[in-house]
C-alpha cells in the first residue's frame, strides 16, 4: 500500500492546503468507518483513492447532520449545510476542509452537482424526516430519494463525468441490497431510537405488532417476518451480480470486498433470528480483517 503522500501525487493533488484538506477528509473517514476506508486504501488504485475519501466523508457528514437532533435541529442544520455546500460548488473554496475538498473532487472527477443537490434534498425530507414505511413502494421511493444519490455522491466520483444511465442503475440495485441488509442488522438499535424500517403492510401480512419487535418477542409469527425480511434482502443481493462490469477496474476490488462483507453480515442476521432484536449484527473483529487480507492477496500488483 503506497504511502498517503504517494497517494496524493498520483491523484494529481498539489499545493499544501489542498493536500490538507484531502488529509483532514480521509482522518475523518478512518474515525468514523474504518472498514471502508481500510478498503479504499488497501484495495483501490491510488488516483482514485483521495477523491473517494472525500466522498465518503462528505456523505457521512450529511448522514450526520440528518440524524441528530430533534426534527427542527435537523431541518435547520441541513438547510445551513445546503447553503455552505452550494457556496463551495461554485466558488470551490470553503472555510471547511471536508467541502473544500469535496468541491475539488466533484469538479476535477466531473460529478454532475445534480447528484449532490439531490441527495441534499432527500436528507431533508426521506431522512430527516423519516417516519418508517407503509409498504414497499415508500421504501423504495426512500431509497430513490436519498439512498442512492447518497452512494453517488461518492461512489460517482470513480468516473469521468459521472455515472451513465446503466452504471446508475447498477448502482441502484446495489443500494437496494445495502439498506436492506442495513435496516435488519440495526433493527435492535433502530428500534430503541423510535425508527421501524421494515414496511408496516409486512407486519400486518404477519399479524406482528411494533410492540412485538420492540419486546423482541419470540414469536412463530415474528420469526417468520424476519425470515421473509432476510428472504427479501437475499434475492436483492443476488441481483447486484454484475456490479463489478459497471465499476471502474480501479475500484472493482473494493465493490468486491464490500459486497463480500454484505453477504457476511446478512448471513449473521439470518442466524441470529430473533436474536436481531436484541441487538444490533456487526460483521464482528474477524471478518472485516480477514476479508480484506483475502482481497488485497488478490488484487493484481
Amino acid at each position: 500500500m503506497p504511502s498517503w503522500r504517494t497517494t496524493l501525487t498520483a491523484a494529481g493533488v498539489s499545493g499544501s492546503r489542498l493536500r490538507d484538506d484531502y488529509t483532514h477528509a480521509a482522518r475523518r473517514v478512518l474515525r468514523r468507518e474504518p472498514a471502508p476506508y481500510l478498503a479504499l486504501r488497501m484495495l483501490a488504485a491510488p488516483p482514485l483513492v483521495p477523491c473517494l475519501a472525500a466522498g465518503l466523508a462528505f456523505m457521512n457528514l450529511v448522514d450526520d447532520v440528518a440524524e441528530t437532533g430533534t426534527p427542527q435541529q435537523r431541518a435547520a442544520g441541513l438547510a445551513a449545510l445546503s447553503e455552505r455546500v452550494e457556496a463551495a460548488l461554485k466558488s470551490g473554496d470553503s472555510p471547511d476542509p471536508l467541502l473544500r475538498a469535496y468541491a475539488h473532487a466533484v469538479d476535477s472527477r466531473g460529478l454532475p452537482p445534480y447528484w449532490v443537490s439531490r441527495f441534499l434534498a432527500g436528507a431533508a425530507t426521506a431522512e430527516a424526516g423519516f417516519d418508517g414505511f407503509e409498504a414497499e413502494e415508500d421504501f423504495q421511493a426512500y431509497l430513490d430519494a436519498y439512498a442512492l444519490p447518497g452512494v453517488l455522491v461518492f461512489t460517482g466520483l470513480q468516473y469521468r463525468g459521472g455515472p451513465d444511465e446503466q452504471q446508475a442503475a447498477g448502482w441502484r440495485r446495489f443500494v437496494d441490497a445495502a439498506q436492506r441488509v442495513d435496516f435488519l442488522a440495526d433493527l435492535c438499535g433502530d428500534l430503541a431510537d423510535g425508527r421501524l424500517c421494515i414496511p408496516r403492510a409486512r407486519l400486518a401480512e404477519h399479524g406482528v405488532t411494533r410492540a412485538d419487535l420492540e419486546q423482541a418477542r419470540d414469536t412463530p409469527a415474528v420469526r417468520a417476518l424476519l425470515a421473509a425480511e432476510c428472504r427479501r434482502a437475499r434475492t436483492a443481493l443476488d441481483d447486484t451480480r454484475g456490479i463489478l462490469d459497471l465499476a471502474e477496474p480501479g475500484l472493482r476490488p473494493v465493490v468486491s470486498t464490500m459486497t463480500e462483507l454484505m453477504a457476511h453480515q446478512l448471513t449473521a442476521v439470518e442466524r441470529a433470528g430473533v436474536a436481531a432484536l436484541r441487538r444490533d449484527i456487526g460483521y464482528g473483529p474477524a471478518a472485516p480483517l480477514r476479508i480484506l487480507v483475502r482481497a488485497a492477496r488478490r488484487r493484481p500488483v
